[in-house]
């Protein structure tokens, strides 16, 4: 008579279902691959960093949820819903990914600003590129404009597109335009200027969803 503890035995083998799983997952190639994204900013104010940030958060509609970073690929065929749509779709508590740009500070009439740029190709069966940028002594205009220059420059490349790496923005992305490759780009932008309660954080976010 086997004994049961016997590894050869093969009549008491019982199989793992999370085994199993994670096998299976290897196999196929397994991904999270986002199937809408929505877009927010928000910024706040106080006299503790942290609570500034959360304030932040708030402002955003995104306060309830636990973020995590990630960057910085738009999905394919990623479609982009309306903030206040996106928000009601994650229970409170939610592990959601984002990409996230975000900056604090505490220095009195300090500007600071966060943005997300995002380019999006022609063909929606490939992906486009989202880019994070902050900066001090920066307007909304500008520091949208930069990470928006970021997110085509990248995706441009990436699709073999010549262009002047020196150009200013509005004249690489006529280049974009022309190309037919780029169908769209924009930015969201949040700045501000440091006020007397202490910290201001500022942040702008992409978060996906599935």
């Amino acid at each position: 008579m086997k004994r049961t503890t016997d590894t050869n035995s093969t009549a008491n083998a019982t199989v793992d279902p999370q085994a199993t799983v994670v096998a299976d997952r290897t196999n196929a190639g397994f991904s999270l691959v986002p199937t809408r994204v929505f877009f927010t900013k928000g910024v706040g104010s106080h006299r503790d960093e942290l609570r500034s940030f959360e304030l932040a958060l708030k402002d955003a509609g995104i306060e309830k949820l636990n973020l995590v970073h990630v960057s910085s690929i738009f999905p394919p065929k990623c479609k982009i819903i309306p903030k206040d749509e996106g928000v009601k779709l994650i229970a409170p508590g939610s592990i959601a990914f984002c990409v996230m740009a975000r900056l604090a500070s505490n220095e009195m009439r300090r500007l600071i600003a966060s943005s997300i740029g995002c380019a999006i190709p022609a063909d929606k069966s490939t992906y486009g590129y989202l880019s994070e940028h902050h900066a001090y002594g920066q307007t909304d205009e500008y520091a949208g404009e930069f990470a928006e220059d970021m997110a085509a420059s990248m995706l441009a490349s990436t699709l073999g597109l010549e262009f002047d790496e020196s150009a200013n923005w509005d004249e690489k992305e006529q280049v974009f335009k022309i190309s037919g490759e780029i169908i769209r780009t924009f930015n969201v932008t949040q700045s501000a200027v440091i006020s007397a309660k202490g910290w201001t954080t500022v942040l702008s976010s992409a978060v996906f969803l599935f």
